[in-house]
């Protein structure tokens, strides 16, 4: 039998990103259901992973980080208890391909936590559902975290970066220049707001306590990163915020896409180039908060949640 038959598995699930330039038509065809993207599609996309730090797939490596950092959390907590695999999306390994390694390796009872602190019956639920399915397939039981959007440790690590943000901005421009806090997330289509999902109302929770734990008392909620589908997605997006912003006069901002746990396109492409740009002519010194990446308040907090969450495995 496995060393690891006796431990607690640990799927650790996100959403997934192409290992190099290569691998970005498959990337994008797995997004679409199996659907190819048109050549101008495939060419902007591919241009975007280009922009970014000059081809890097800084995803990928952050989310082997965010990994290895919870299973030395998990370690510290729990010595010899855990085991950490990973599955993803629309990359390989696949969801599937985490729970099978598990049970290859001879695992019976497992935590699953996607690296999103939000949950969505859009997102985070469908990655359950996968993992579900598979888990149920292989004999394998398995618990999951949906949420920790308002963990303590989350919050303090967000707390401090947009304290540093601000701080940051206030050197920058000049210590009495108002600065308006952007807290952002990746767009959803509207519909989740007829099916009652909890995804909106847990992101302005998350906000409203980093507000006010960092003092902010001028901010608001915008959206990013809206899918291109006929349908119509949650709004306003950060560039007509932006927009609005400067005709109220605003002129500098701080975006804190609290949504996001690291560096990645979104993020790299969609605000560090697209959105400052859009500031940029507008007359807005936008600056970003750092991203969560490995930061041991994270990984605390995503080590602290599996660990709460182990002794339901079973009971649903």
């Amino acid at each position: 039998m496995s060393d690891l038959a006796n431990k607690t598995g640990v799927l650790v699930m996100s959403y997934g990103t192409p290992e190099s330039l290569a691998d970005v038509e498959a990337y994008y065809t797995h997004i679409r259901r199996g659907q190819p993207p048109t050549p101008e599609q495939l060419a902007e996309l591919t241009e975007r992973y280009e922009a970014i730090v000059g081809g890097v797939f800084p995803l990928r490596e952050n989310t082997d980080g965010q990994v290895a950092g919870l299973q030395d959390k998990l370690e510290t907590l729990a010595p010899g208890q855990y085991t950490c695999f990973q599955g993803l999306k629309h990359a390989r390994p696949y969801i599937e391909d985490g729970v099978e390694e598990m049970a290859k390796a001879g695992i019976r009872r497992a935590v699953g936590i996607v690296l999103a602190p939000h949950y969505s019956t859009m997102s985070v639920g469908s990655y359950i559902k996968r993992a579900k399915e598979k888990a149920a397939e292989l004999g394998v039981e398995m618990a999951f975290v949906e949420q920790y959007h308002l963990h303590p440790k989350l919050l303090q690590a967000l707390t401090e970066r947009v304290s540093n943000g601000l701080a940051s901005i206030a050197q920058a421009t000049s210590p009495e220049m108002p600065v308006k806090v952007l807290f952002s997330a990746h767009s959803l289509p509207e519909r989740i707001r007829e099916m009652g999902d909890p995804y909106e109302k847990q992101l302005l929770e998350t906000s409203a306590a980093v507000a006010e734990a960092a003092g902010v008392t001028d901010w608001q909620f915008t959206w990013q990163s809206a899918g291109r589908t006929r349908e119509p997605w949650l709004g306003p997006d950060i560039l007509d915020t932006l927009a609005e912003l400067s005709e109220g006069g605003v002129k500098a901002v701080l975006s804190a896409p609290i949504g996001f746990v690291s560096d990645h396109l979104e993020v790299l492409y969609d605000l560090d180039i697209e959105a400052k740009a859009e500031a940029a002519k507008l007359g807005i010194h936008l600056e970003r908060i750092a991203m969560l990446n490995r930061d041991p308040l994270y990984m605390e907090t995503l080590a602290e949640s599996v660990v709460a969450e182990t002794g339901r495995i079973g009971k649903d």
